[in-house]
């Protein structure tokens, strides 16, 4: 394809990424509005295709192209290990912005090493993936988005005995939540498309620690009931993270948890800017959810439990008991979500 620089160099393209309702880098905003406006695009529902590359100097450009459906081609051959030579046609070429928004891990051969154009202080500043080392919005994003593309392995580290109150109550029945934080490896490395549903190689994901208990246990929370209602939301965590409290004890919840399950129960009452809630084929009876919101975000499987992550909470993953309001939650959420061919 034509070069994203003054001097026309062609573009050896790297990899690429959909930028649509359905899919999206998360690492560029809580939903598809908010990702097209930070490349400082309009948000026309058909969406954009991302080309990432370097020119014949090594410099990194993010070309944004209109051809979605090439983009989606493209890479749908790669996620099979197929070769595909993506050459989008100069005239679907929107724009070419410095810099790239996710960490790509490979370079391209005979070029020098990737680095930042020399733009003079003339159009915006280069892209640049979010510091690994720091906590925030981009890096809870990220950080679903690797739960999301290993949810199996994620699910493996919550123990279901954790969330059984004394006394042998159920809290998935009874909406206690889980006991001390479960020990866990770290996830490291990029999303690698995940809930976002794109291909991210070397995005530059968050390492967050293993599932944390003391979240609420309960979604509790049907398409019924009040979005206000942060008890029906909610059945709450005892107050000690269900350790040591009597069944029927006097639960209080994480608020942060209850906060974000009452926003998302709010969604299915006003339904949120298109991709705050995204879903991806799980298995032949279920979907796995991507939800966000102001400083949060969830991961579920509409057969089993979710997943929260907040920017309050660095690192850290807070389970939530599928009890038996949650089903009704998800699939309510599933519905909102587009549902790509």
């Amino acid at each position: 394809m034509a070069g994203a620089d003054a001097d026309d160099d062609a573009l050896l393209v790297l990899t690429a990424v959909l930028l649509t309702p359905a899919r999206f880098p998360s690492v560029l905003g809580d939903d598809y509005v908010a990702a097209c406006g930070a490349l400082g695009l309009e948000p026309y529902e058909e969406g954009y295709g991302l080309v990432l590359g370097q020119d014949g100097d090594g410099a990194r450009w993010t070309v944004v192209v209109e051809d979605v459906s090439l983009v989606a081609v493209a890479i749908a051959a790669w996620d099979c290990g197929m070769e595909y030579d993506l050459s989008p046609d100069d005239r679907s070429v929107v724009c070419a912005l410095p810099g790239w928004p996710l960490a790509v891990a490979v370079a391209a051969p005979g070029v020098p090493a990737p680095h930042d154009p020399e733009t003079d202080g003339v159009g915006p500043a280069p892209l640049a993936p979010p510091d690994t080392g720091s906590w925030g919005p981009a890096q809870r994003r990220l950080g679903a988005d690797e739960i999301a593309v290993r949810w199996t392995q994620w699910r493996e580290q919550i123990d279901d005995a954790e969330f059984v109150r004394p006394g042998g109550e159920s809290a998935e029945g009874s909406g206690a939540g889980a006991g001390e934080p479960v020990s866990g490896g770290t996830g490291s490395g990029a999303p690698g498309g995940g809930g976002d549903g794109s291909s991210e190689p070397g995005g530059g994901g968050t390492r967050s620690g293993g599932p944390k208990g003391g979240a609420a246990a309960d979604g509790g929370a049907d398409g019924d009931a009040a979005a206000g209602d942060v008890a029906a939301v909610d059945g709450g965590a005892a107050a000690d993270g269900g350790r040591g409290a009597e069944p029927g004890a006097a639960a209080t919840g994480h608020p942060g948890v209850r906060r974000a399950l009452s926003e998302a129960l709010a969604y299915t009452r006003t339904p949120p800017p298109p991709g705050r809630i995204r879903s991806v084929f799980a298995s032949a009876d279920a979907r796995t959810l991507r939800v966000d919101g102001p400083g949060w975000s969830m991961v579920a499987r509409t057969d089993d439990i979710a997943l929260i992550l907040l920017d309050d909470e660095p690192g850290q993953v807070l389970p939530v008991g599928r009890g038996p309001a949650l089903p009704g939650l998800l699939e309510a959420l599933d519905a909102l979500a587009p549902h790509p061919a």
